[in-house]
């Protein structure tokens, strides 16, 4: 008896799997791990898998043929998933493609090589994408100006920008930390930089460094930038030709007539914004919001993601999948953009409308993508320098890190006929 039942028991288990040809990683409430199930999905396409990107549905769950070593890779890293048949898997499909539903599936098919714009050096600040690249098990390479001027940008498809100051003011830490080691040494091995490469100033580096990105992204490549990235690298283009820096930063005085030079065809988000040239000052320009006017506390701080049509608009569709749709704001160098001062033709994915500013912003340049992603690390409302890193084993559900993942996996899409 006891064998007959273990006999059925088997051939019953045999036969479900030889149906349950699809698992499903759901993207709702009910993942345990939102932020691994990305490093699943990456781990498929870097083992010459594809994954079906069910965009709005229970949250852009990702589904993939069925097998048991990715069945024992979801139990290994703690996510969560559901085994369905063929013919579940269908009416799944069946339901997305309806032209009442705004869902849609968009096929991953190639892993992007990923690059992380950082000093190779040791920060006094964490790095929220780095954070989440690790957290979620998926490899990147760190490159910095050498690696940028030395044309190596064009072996990766995603590059991310962090907490960078494009306009050579070094992030204008110099009133409250000039005479801290690491500020020292920063300016000693950027100016140093800068020299092996023919040039006098650090801000001349980086706009060289702004110019090979914008080239990289005109080519096809994608960028992604967070905090005082977003506004600095657009500064920068924007005064190109100028001196907008003092003399503490560069040895001699700015143009006095600089804010009056400032050509904003050169931008790719922001235009007829106001710098701020005090160089005492912690702040760029007006781009960023007035913290001490807006009004928003660590309780009352969200910005809300928009909803997008997910078979006429797939890219801000992808970029904005989430289990919230409301999602906790959070500060840094550059917290958020004022609405005003965005071009046109950018696309806003989340905002505060009340507050008139925007946190999440994406456009197209030449035959490339970027993506804006305003504030420093979306589970610490304020991080201050030289804090210890944020423990992503804390907050494996993070909506705010969620967007920076779909930014990672955005570049796998395959391209889909134009509708019209």
């Amino acid at each position: 008896m006891l064998k007959y039942i273990l006999l059925s028991f088997v051939v019953g288990l045999w036969s479900f799997q030889l149906q349950a040809s699809h698992l499903l990683m759901p993207m709702d409430q009910v993942q345990s791990n939102h932020l691994k199930a990305y490093g699943i999905a990456y781990w498929i396409l870097e083992n010459q898998g594809t994954v079906d990107w069910l965009l709005n549905y229970r949250g852009g769950s990702f589904a993939v043929e069925y097998s048991q070593k990715l069945e024992n890779e979801c139990v290994i890293r703690g996510v969560s998933y559901e085994v369905i048949s063929d013919a579940q898997y269908n009416q799944i499909i069946s339901t997305i493609a309806s032209p009442a539903s705004n869902k849609d599936l968009m096929k991953l098919e190639k892993h992007p090589k990923i690059a992380v714009y950082s000093p190779k050096s040791k920060q006094p600040w964490d790095d929220a994408v780095t954070l989440a690249l690790t957290y979620a098990e998926i490899p990147y390479d760190v490159i910095f100006d050498d690696d940028v001027m030395y044309d190596k940008l064009p072996e990766y498809d995603w590059l991310h920008l962090h907490h960078e100051d494009f306009t050579g003011q070094y992030g204008k830490f110099y009133r409250i930390y000039r005479n801290t080691p690491w500020y020292i040494e920063r300016q000693r091995k950027y100016e140093e930089t800068a020299r092996e490469h023919g040039l006098e100033k650090v801000s001349e580096l980086k706009l060289a460094v702004v110019k090979k990105i914008r080239n990289f992204v005109s080519g096809g490549g994608f960028m992604f930038a967070m905090c005082s990235a977003t506004d600095t690298y657009d500064i920068a283009l924007a005064a190109d030709g100028l001196d907008i820096i003092e003399s503490m930063y560069d040895g001699d005085r700015a143009d006095p007539n600089a804010q009056e030079k400032l050509d904003y065809s050169n931008t790719f988000a922001f235009q007829d914004f106001k710098l701020v040239r005090n160089p005492y000052e912690y702040e760029f320009s007006n781009i960023d919001v007035d913290l001490r006017t807006r009004g928003l506390t660590q309780e009352n701080d969200y910005f809300n993601l928009f909803e997008f049509s997910a078979k006429w608009d797939p890219i801000p569709t992808m970029l904005t999948q989430n289990h919230n749709r409301v999602v906790k704001g959070f500060m840094g160098q550059t917290t958020a953009f004022n609405k005003s001062l965005i071009r046109p033709d950018v696309v806003v994915l989340g905002e505060n409308k009340a507050a008139g500013e925007a946190k999440y912003i994406h456009g197209v340049f030449g035959k490339g993508f970027w993506t804006f992603y305003g504030g420093h690390d979306p589970e610490d409302y304020q991080h201050r320098v030289g804090e210890e890193p944020t423990d992503l084993n804390l907050y494996p559900n993070s909506p705010g890190y969620r967007l920076i993942l779909n930014n990672i996996l955005f570049p796998a899409a395959k391209k889909k006929k134009q509708k019209t």
